[in-house]
């Protein structure tokens, strides 16, 4: 933002943001189902389903990476062009999300390996490959974009390698683990069918509910770009702060998924129950913390990338009007999570289509066009997130979920 531009800005965090989110998140969402089975797997101590449920999931993430390179790199002209990117930006995003793509595989290796690891106890050690990962970025970016004078392809490199670095981390960790069960063998990596099977009844979908969630926010995207280029690099220095709440919220949201699948193969229903309370009440507590600081702390946030007057005006409204509510979402990660732990991915995806992606269509079809300006359009998150977190609040409570996945898996109910 500094050191190229405004435009600059607004391609690489904006417009290129919203469609690399769209693959990677469906994918993250499918793979969500491996995480789920070998929690299971591993809380029951079948250690051969076990071998093949990590095996697979390696394999899909080589497989979906290949994929979604090939689709990155085809069809981005098109797509930034639907979505109405200013001529001033495309050429920057275009640059930008092709290189994004050159290394997607090792990226989507990095969530699979990372989420097996959880899966199997250990969290320590993804936290440490992801600050390295993390400084790495950074050195990188300065290196290349102040020293080098590399541009919005200096930024891209700088996040193509530092995915290497942490599939590579990953790949290494989980080929060392102590216990045999859980190592991952290299000439084993291939798709199982069965377990495939299974991984995609539960992932497919988590996927489709994080591809609808994005295609909401592509249109949301594409609504932004037309109110200009202040508004999307505000729009794009925001998203930086809003993703401190968005990691920290999934974070809960995968520890409690994979506590749920754990303690769900162990047959300790119990603790279950113990555990979503334990991860809500810590996720409200969190969600207060990052509330307050978006909104003291925001508006030098937003110096720090760019301090054009009319970026900055833009990135104030914003502040006023997003971050005071981020409670409101809540419950549709910590109670989805909980549900999906257990298996059951088909309702949560359900009430997240009709809660938060219809009726935000609704609302940007339909009410912003009454009063077009930015304050009205993102208005349409906190209104999405309050109503789908009643639905969720009450499904968890009334819907009956662990006494039907007791039933499918065959469970007696007195079991605990």
């Amino acid at each position: 933002g500094n050191f190229v531009g405004k435009e600059a800005l607004a391609a690489v965090g904006g417009t290129t943001g919203t469609f690399i989110n769209l693959l990677v998140g469906f994918f993250t969402g499918l793979a969500s189902g491996a995480t789920v089975i070998i929690a299971q797997y591993f809380g029951a101590k079948e250690h051969e389903a076990l071998q093949r449920a990590l095996h697979t999931g390696i394999a899909l993430g080589i497989a979906g990476g290949a994929v979604f390179m090939a689709i990155g790199l085809i069809c981005a002209p098109a797509v930034l062009s639907a979505m109405g990117t200013p001529s001033d930006i495309i050429g920057y995003a275009v640059t930008y999300m092709r290189i994004y793509f050159v290394g997607i595989i090792p990226g989507l290796l990095y969530n699979v390996g990372a989420g097996i690891l959880r899966a199997l106890g250990d969290s320590r050690r993804p936290l440490i490959v992801l600050i390295l990962c993390c400084l790495c970025n950074i050195v990188l970016d300065i290196l290349f974009v102040m020293v080098f004078d590399m541009g919005v392809a200096g930024a891209g490199w700088a996040t193509t390698l530092s995915q290497l670095l942490s599939c590579v981390c990953v790949l290494y960790f989980l080929s060392h683990m102590p216990e045999e069960h859980c190592k991952l063998r290299m000439p084993q990596i291939r798709l199982d069918r069965l377990t495939l099977l299974k991984i995609v009844q539960i992932g497919l979908p988590a996927g489709l509910q994080s591809t609808m969630y994005n295609i909401s926010n592509v249109i949301l995207q594409a609504t932004v770009n037309d109110f200009g280029t202040d508004t999307i690099a505000a729009w794009t220095v925001y998203s930086k702060i809003d993703s401190v709440f968005w990691m920290t919220i999934s974070a809960f949201g995968v520890a409690i998924t994979t506590f749920v699948g754990q303690n769900f193969g162990a047959r300790k229903f119990d603790r279950i129950k113990r555990g979503v309370k334990v991860c809500f009440g810590l996720s409200v507590i969190a969600t207060a913390v990052i509330s307050i600081f978006s909104v003291t702390c925001g508006g030098f946030i937003f110096r720090m990338f760019n301090d054009d007057p009319g970026v900055l005006a833009v990135g104030e409204i914003i502040l006023k009007t997003v971050p005071p509510l981020f409670i409101t979402y809540n419950a549709i990660e910590i109670f989805s999570g909980a549900v999906r732990g257990c298996g059951d991915a088909v309702r949560p995806m359900l009430m997240t289509l009709c809660g938060v992606c219809v009726l935000r269509m609704v609302w940007i079809f339909a009410v912003v066009p009454m009063s077009p300006n930015i304050r009205t359009l993102i208005l349409s998150y906190p209104i999405t997130w309050t109503v789908t977190s009643l639905a969720f609040f009450f499904y968890y409570i009334h819907g009956g979920w662990l006494k039907r996945r007791m039933r499918i898996n065959g469970i007696s109910s007195q079991t605990q």
